[in-house]
């Protein structure tokens, strides 16, 4: 097997509609457009200038990334816009992206100025994009990407995974795709041009962390699929991780709630790999947005708490992932960069 991972001739990455997903956003389709909520997006100048005349209040458009198909990203988000509307005299107009590549052409694209974003779309989007700070979970600022199959689909180990067909996440997903793909690599099977070609040991399929774990459940011709631990560990008894990972007992925000959906689901999922630990995803904002508000709510998004980001106890939807934002740099994304290497990938502009 050929080792293609500290290639001298990193291949060009680039996400299109027929290897991902559909590359768009809601509400950046000339105009302002709309927005998933049906709010307008009209009068929003695309440098997060003034609606309407100078007396009115400033606008930023937030860009949010789903990481899974069936959160309403919006609702989770909600208490973070009424804190940064408290704290900064700013109107946030929340766009909803439909894949991760679609975020980062919506910020190289002067259609946002605040996003929720990819750790890879970090190392993508490094000249146009600045890290306001990465997101905490319960005090972890790293999670972990799973592999796992079902019980009784007779694949006991990575190995097994050679000529079967393995669900993933988005693309440019890190804990859904990016990382998984080093753990395939460096378990012996050949990625081939895996994710924007064909790998040669195994087949793919690329969607969100949601899906990939549905289709794997639903379909007898998935064997495995792999996805962020958010979304897997409920899933998988809480024993098999301490036998796997010990990092993972004493970092993962998602250690406590392992297995948790188990009984009421009634599916379990048997654990095949669990990565090293990942920087979790920043917040940032557009480089060249040049409006005195940026630093206003930079400021104010990294002061932010647990309370601020609280939904209140009547709220019976998905509550915001992430319990408060840390101050972060590029350096702390150098191991994705990392990864991007042992993959022989690098981006090309997407604008």
């Amino acid at each position: 097997m050929s080792d293609n991972r500290w290639s001298a001739n990193r291949r060009t990455f680039v996400k299109t509609a027929g290897a991902g997903g559909v590359v768009g956003l809601a509400g950046c389709t000339g105009g302002g457009g709309s927005g998933d909520d049906g709010s307008s997006g009209d009068g929003s100048s695309s440098d997060g200038g003034t609606a309407g005349d100078t007396e009115s209040t400033p606008t930023a458009q937030f860009i949010l990334n789903p990481a899974e198909a069936d959160v309403a990203i919006e609702e989770q988000y909600q208490p973070m816009f009424e804190y940064l509307e408290s704290e900064v005299d700013v109107e946030i107009e929340p766009d909803r992206a439909e894949s991760y590549t679609a975020t980062l052409q919506a910020m190289r694209n002067d259609q946002g100025e605040i996003a929720d974003i990819s750790p890879s779309a970090v190392i993508a989007g490094e000249d146009i994009l600045d890290i306001v700070g990465i997101r905490i979970a319960y005090g972890a600022a790293q999670y972990f990407s799973t592999t796992t199959t079902t019980p009784d689909s007779g694949i006991d180990s990575l190995t097994d995974l050679e000529g079967e067909l393995i669900y993933m996440g988005d693309i440019l997903s890190v804990s859904g795709t990016l990382v998984p793909l080093t753990v395939l690599q460096d378990a012996g099977l050949d990625i081939g041009n895996a994710p924007d070609g064909d790998a040669e040991d195994f087949d793919a399929e690329y969607s969100d962390h949601t899906t990939a774990r549905e289709q794997m459940v639903q379909r007898e011709d998935v064997m495995a699929a792999t996805t962020g631990a958010f979304s897997s560990a409920p899933y998988v008894p809480q024993e098999q991780f301490e036998e796997m990972s010990q990092d993972f007992v004493d970092i993962s925000a998602e250690y406590e709630g392992a297995g948790d959906e188990i009984e009421s689901s009634g599916t379990e999922l048997q654990l095949l790999a669990v990565s090293d630990p990942i920087p979790r995803a920043p917040l940032v904002t557009r480089s060249n947005w040049d409006d005195p508000v940026k630093g206003e709510l930079e400021e104010a998004i990294l002061n932010v708490s647990e309370d601020d980001l609280s939904h209140g106890e009547d709220y019976d939807g998905e509550p915001l992932w992430f319990t408060g934002v840390q101050d972060g740099t590029i350096e702390d994304y150098e191991m994705i960069r990392t990864v991007l290497d042992e993959l022989g990938l690098e981006f090309q502009d997407l604008a």
